[in-house]
């Protein structure tokens, strides 16, 4: 299996736990990662207010840049908000030639040309598709029997493009925390927004968001996420909420690759747990505990 990687600025930044944990898991189920040359930021977030050109050429670029180099054609990316972009560019140039040919006015100084051949896909669809629960499973060295766990996807892997799950009742990370010997912590919350996008215009609004869903894992041992975004807001936000309502609402967040990382007995250190936020003690007693 071999896949061009786009790791995002989110994942040399803020997430670098996501992206040790990606690598470190897919080398470790035989799977290749090709990280795009010279690639670039997607724009997330504050590109489509500035020119809608831009927001369009910033991941055609890379798309580009994959397209042009081995003949492999599936694009891995780790962040949602990433995985969007490219996703939003390689749908809309397949539809629109003209945005195709303005596109490739802009990538001629450079020498590029986007042709469509290119598949963005989400590393939650290639876990769940490409590597499957059965082979996590069989390669499991350290189970996590006792363990309840609450898969959060967040917005953006799922919508608005439905392309490998139900945006409104996602289940293709339940069958990969299952694969590890971990209990699904039944909650409602898996496809709700946690506010992210809005925690810098409207902190108020987002905090409740994450309220909810913290509320609503109360009873696990930690939220399972696949985006950077929905990790940050999760797991940074933790002490004010608790102190706002009076109410512990800690809880361990986890990349859904730390868990099978740490499940297929893959180092803490190679994982990057050491980097998360939200680590409770309990959490590291439990995972101590397990065999």
């Amino acid at each position: 299996m071999k896949y061009h990687y786009y790791p995002g600025c989110s994942l040399e930044g803020t997430a670098r736990e996501y992206d040790l944990s990606t690598r470190a898991v897919m080398a470790a189920m035989g799977a290749q990662l090709m990280e795009i040359e010279d690639w670039s930021c997607c724009g997330a977030s504050a590109a489509e207010s500035t020119s809608y050109l831009l927001s369009m050429g910033l991941p055609a670029r890379n798309l580009a840049i994959a397209e042009k180099q081995e003949d492999v054609q599936d694009i891995l990316v780790p962040c949602s908000a990433c995985y969007l972009n490219l996703k939003k560019v390689a749908e809309k140039t397949r539809r629109e030639p003209q945005l195709l040919d303005n596109l490739n006015h802009i990538l001629r100084d450079e020498q590029l040309q986007l042709n469509g051949r290119a598949h963005v896909r989400h590393l939650l669809e290639v876990m769940a598709k490409d590597l499957g629960a059965d082979t996590i499973r069989r390669r499991v060295k350290k189970g996590f029997q006792n363990f309840r766990m609450s898969p959060y996807y967040g917005c953006q892997c799922l919508r608005p493009y439905a392309v490998f799950d139900d945006p409104e009742k996602p289940r293709s990370m339940e069958p990969l925390i299952e694969a590890t010997g971990a209990q699904i912590h039944p909650w409602n919350f898996g496809g709700k927004c946690c506010g992210a996008s809005h925690m810098n215009t409207d902190m108020d609004v987002s905090l409740e968001l994450v309220t909810a869903i913290l509320r609503g894992a109360k009873g696990a041992d930690a939220i399972v996420t696949v985006c950077p975004m929905c990790q940050l807001n999760l797991e940074a936000y933790q002490q004010k909420i608790s102190r706002r309502h009076n109410e512990d609402l800690h809880i361990t967040v986890l990349y859904l690759p730390q868990l099978i990382g740490l499940a297929l007995g893959l180092s803490e250190q190679d994982l990057g747990l050491g980097l998360n936020l939200s680590i409770t003690k309990r959490f590291q007693e439990m995972l101590h505990r397990a065999k």
